[in-house]
């Protein structure tokens, strides 16, 4: 049914009612995960790919790390990392590569934190074609 997945990662421990989830979904369709994580402080705002330093060393770390949890349960996954805005580097990542889902954990801001802080997952879900799995993380 999903042959590939893409889950954008934020780095936050939001993602995990997500990485959970997938695991299992993955387990059953025998998918491909694709883990994308978008860098975006100043370095990668500023020097995109060339970007360097403590945040872009642990964006790397954290990919490898959630990737081993899929490898270690036999779930083929890659990590990649992108630069600059999160919606926008998703969308052309979409455009360029192709996957059958893609699988987000949400903040659940209500109403006013939406419009205050937007949603990368909103402006996702309303470019696409492409199913979209919107998990919202438990509150802490």
């Amino acid at each position: 049914m999903y042959k590939t997945i893409l889950m954008p990662l934020d780095g936050t421990p939001t993602d995990r009612a997500i990485i959970e989830h997938i695991k299992q979904l993955a387990t059953l369709t025998q998918s491909r995960i694709v883990l994308l994580h978008v860098a975006t402080g100043v370095p990668a705002q500023y020097h995109g790919s060339d970007a360097a330093g403590k945040e872009i060393d642990e964006d790397r770390a954290y990919l490898l790390s959630v990737c081993a949890e899929f490898e270690a349960l036999s779930i083929p996954a890659t990590a990649e990392l992108a630069f600059g805005n999160p919606a926008k580097e998703i969308l052309q990542w979409i455009e360029r590569n192709e996957c059958d889902l893609v699988a987000m954990s949400t903040h659940g801001h209500q109403f006013v934190g939406d419009l205050v802080y937007g949603t990368t997952a909103s402006r996702v879900q309303h470019r696409i074609s492409v199913p979209v799995l919107l998990l919202r993380a438990k509150d802490p």
